[in-house]
């Protein structure tokens, strides 16, 4: 099936609408899903810290324009780069139009009353605005979604899937996997959890509370050198 390119918007011939509110994301997520959503979140945000021009976010409408409210989706996380990520959460929400670009990932996670979608009429949508990559993951395995895991690719207009296996080697062997261009990492189903390993350091990344209890560590690492030394320092005193 050949989905057409958005339209753009008319030149303008006279006076401009301002553009218009973008209301709050319809829905909140169920707990389950928004486990992950928030787990995919921050981890993404950790490892794009450094990157300038990054948008990682979530929940917030995307759409070509606000002229209509026709196909407007809600995606569970959204990367972009080479944007500004304030002035689209300031908008609340990435109007494509106004940007000047579409989204280079999407991911949604799945949930019993939206699984379906994801990988049907939103596949199409997110094909339809041009959205370079679009992941889907299943915490349950399948049982929301059509598969645990699955990704495509933007190909002349139409999504192509992305190849994913589970006998790669290395740390990824046993773990059904795909790499993605758009960020330069292998998306991981692993036991229900969905994780993202960098092949340039041959690590996972670190989730939130991965990065809080490693440096928990090291903070007790540091505590106990630090006594250590007073310890001495009193001994040498004596």
């Amino acid at each position: 099936m050949t989905i057409a390119k958005p339209v753009a918007p008319p030149r303008a011939t006279g006076k401009v609408d301002p553009p218009v509110e973008l209301p709050d994301p319809p829905r909140a997520p169920d707990m389950q899903q928004y486990v992950h959503i928030a787990n995919v979140a921050s981890t993404l945000m950790a490892h794009f810290a450094s990157r300038p021009g990054t948008l990682i976010s979530g929940e917030g409408f995307l759409c070509y324009d606000t002229r209509s409210h026709d196909g407007w989706l809600v995606p569970d996380c959204v990367v972009a780069f080479d944007v500004d990520p304030e002035s689209i959460t300031d908008r609340n929400g990435y109007v494509i139009g106004e940007v000047g670009k579409p989204p280079d990932f999407v991911l949604e996670v799945a949930s019993r009353r939206t699984g379906q979608a994801d990988y049907t009429r939103k596949r199409f949508g997110y094909a339809h605005y041009g959205v370079r990559e679009y992941w889907r993951f299943d915490h349950t395995g399948g049982q929301y979604h059509d598969v645990s895991l699955a990704g495509d690719h933007l190909v002349n207009d139409d999504y192509e899937p992305i190849s994913l296996a589970d006998d790669l080697p290395g740390k990824l062997y046993g773990m059904l996997s795909g790499y993605s261009d758009a960020l330069g990492l292998y998306l991981c189903w692993d036991a229900g959890s969905l994780r993202f390993y960098n092949p340039q350091t041959d690590a996972f990344l670190m989730t939130r509370e991965e990065a809080e209890s490693a440096l928990a560590e090291v903070q007790a690492e540091r505590d106990a050198a630090l006594e250590r030394i007073r310890q001495l320092e009193a001994e040498l005193g004596q």
